[in-house]
């Protein structure tokens, strides 16, 4: 699977390192995922989702059911 959170939609961007004598390669900034499983009590399951750290404040706040819903509504099976 990529390097993809399934709740924001964030992905790795590109940039430079940039060193002390001004010198640019190419790198990647990756999101901060992880794997982590909810438990989906109006279907009683567990989900396992690869989110990122911002994603999972956002499930505390609004709660997984809408998360979920919402997700569903732009078509993502879960």
């Amino acid at each position: 699977m990529a390097r993809v959170c399934q709740v924001t939609g964030k992905k790795p961007q590109t940039g430079h390192s940039v060193s002390h004598s001004n010198i640019k390669t190419k790198r990647r900034f990756l999101p901060n995922l992880q794997t982590k499983r909810f438990f989906f009590a109006e279907e009683d399951r567990w989900v396992t989702m690869k989110v990122s750290a911002d994603a999972i404040r956002t499930i505390n706040k609004k709660g997984l059911a809408v998360v979920i819903k919402e997700m569903r509504a732009q078509g993502a099976h879960i």
